[in-house]
């Protein structure tokens, strides 16, 4: 029972990380018909929060119990905790704007070695010897799958920063997640967290695209950080049909439910291991459906920073001879 158990938990976690490295590919496709990163992130945030709306409102009526609310500090602390989530996908689609897909999940992966600093900041503790070689391989793996030492893919430094800038909110969203407010059922813990996402999805759809068409000063403010003028206009409804619903299933509704049910099975090390399949997937789609250029150099670098991730999910020996002691 047990094995099976630990197989199915590997299964939604190894399914809920496929679902959502594709969703870069379709956001990519947006771009490419005209969309903007805000109609994109906006869309996808909107229809994710009725899609979890619904799910909470199916649970609570068919739950044979009453099921436990937020207090006032969880519900605040979970809304700003939220806040990661919404940055991640803003970083990570405006990433995906100036370098390929492959490469921004590539530098999404940063969070590997993000979440060894900061875990070593937390615990006030130097990572062991394992967790240092991880993170080495981790970094060669990147300068290989970002084609770093070949001049033919130009990077752009804008990509880069957004894409690092994504690591780092994602690294944040881990954290938070994986702390705060446990005890919630996860349809109300990632309605709260989504809606403090909304908030920050909101705000740039405000200031990067709407504000600035109908108000003169925030079009001047706007102005002193780009001088392209293609993003000010009307928010076109029409992605919400066209790439909402597939980019709220893919990022904000299925693999969380997914990860929910498949990281208990399978515990937390086996299920980083799993969820690092979305790594190849989202360069396998980008390679697929968009033809981007993936040389075998890079697919050598995306091998080494699974081996990385592998190595430093594995469990220590001493933690192994106990667990076959008890």
């Amino acid at each position: 029972m047990e094995k099976k158990n630990i197989l199915k938990g590997v299964l939604f976690v190894g399914i809920g990380a496929s679902i959502y490295g594709m969703l870069a590919t379709f956001v990519k496709l947006a771009y490419q018909e005209g969309y903007t990163t805000s109609e994109v992130t906006t869309s996808q945030f909107l229809l994710g929060l009725v899609g979890l709306l619904i799910l909470n409102f199916i649970q609570t009526i068919t739950s044979k119990k009453t099921l436990p609310s937020p207090t006032g500090k969880e519900f605040t602390g979970l809304l700003v905790a939220g806040t990661s989530l919404g940055c991640t996908s803003l970083f990570y689609y405006l990433a995906v704007q100036y370098i390929n897909v492959s490469i921004a999940i590539v530098l999404l992966m940063q969070s590997v070695w993000f979440s060894v600093v900061v875990e070593s900041f937390i615990t006030k503790k130097i990572p062991n010897a394992r967790k240092i070689v991880s993170v080495i391989i981790v970094l060669v793996g990147t300068v290989l799958a970002t084609n770093l030492i070949n001049t033919e893919i130009n990077l752009d430094f804008k990509g880069i920063f957004w894409g690092l800038m994504a690591a780092a909110s994602y690294t944040a969203t881990m954290f938070t997640s994986n702390t705060l407010a446990i005890r919630l059922p996860v349809f109300r813990k990632s309605i709260i967290m989504l809606s403090g996402g909304s908030i920050v999805v909101f705000v740039f759809l405000f200031f990067a695209q709407i504000g600035p068409l109908h108000f003169d000063a925030l079009k001047s403010i706007y102005l002193n950080f780009t001088e392209n003028t293609e993003h000010i206009h009307s928010f076109r409804y029409s992605i919400l049909w066209k790439y909402g619903f597939v980019l709220a299933l893919f990022g904000t509704i299925i693999p969380p439910i997914l990860f929910n049910i498949g990281f208990p099975n399978a515990g937390l090390g086996l299920g980083s291991i799993v969820s690092s399949l979305e790594l190849p997937v989202s360069v396998t789609m980008a390679f697929i459906l968009l033809g981007e250029k993936v040389i075998f150099v890079q697919w050598l670098g995306i091998v080494l920073i699974l081996f990385a991730i592998v190595l430093m999910n594995l469990p220590s020996q001493k933690k192994y001879t106990m667990a076959e002691a008890s």
